[in-house]
């Protein structure tokens, strides 16, 4: 019986925690950050303002879960696309498009790539990113490393190089611009990387 309870609390405790998250995402997209008031977060998400501090420590604190939401989200995109049995390369090319197309969700690309940098710092940011989207395009480097389908380049430069490409082509298609112009685009760098005059001398 006391297990049933507890399993009871938990999923209300996990119920109310996702519901809070959603009005973030709504609030904070339609509305902005600093257009958005704790008192309009309970209402959309039906919660108490006591519920709202029983889980997050302040508005900042719920931002923040929503951009790690929203981030899981897209790596997950990543890795469903760059689906094991690929060749390293093909791999990377079919996350970057997947990633492209995740961000193209509406309100996404404002949300992590405009207001997360200004509201959390980028320090802050970039860890998230790492637990994430970084996350899988240093592991999808890495593994093309391994096989030799790209030189030992630097693992973490590298990423962060491809990551900052690949956030300014989300900027750029949030903007008006061709998904697949700048996908093939980044497929000629990745391709530049993978030529033997990219290895180290």
């Amino acid at each position: 019986m006391q297990e049933t309870a507890r399993r009871s609390n938990k999923d209300r405790s996990d119920t109310t925690r996702a519901a809070l998250i959603a009005a973030g995402r709504q609030l904070f997209i339609s509305r902005g950050y600093a257009e958005t008031g704790t008192p309009e977060l309970v209402a959309e998400a039906g919660v108490t303002r006591g519920a709202l501090y029983h889980h997050f420590a302040d508005k900042r604190a719920l931002f923040r879960a929503v951009v790690e939401a929203e981030s899981a989200a897209v790596a997950h995109e990543i890795e469903s696309a760059a689906r094991p049995g690929l060749a390293p390369l093909k791999a990377l090319s079919k996350g970057g498009a997947a990633f492209l197309e995740a961000m193209q969700v509406p309100g996404r690309t404002q949300l992590l790539l405009i207001d997360a940098a200004a509201v959390l710092g980028r320090e802050e940011l970039d860890a998230i990113d790492a637990r994430h989207g970084g996350r899988t395009l240093q592991e999808g480097l890495a593994a093309a490393m391994q096989v030799g389908a790209l030189p030992p380049l630097p693992l973490a430069s590298t990423a962060q190089l491809l990551g900052a490409a690949y956030d300014r082509a989300a900027l750029a298609v949030a903007a008006g611009a061709d998904p697949g112009e700048w996908h093939k685009l980044i497929d000629r760098v990745l391709a530049g990387l993978a030529s033997p005059g990219a290895a180290p001398r």
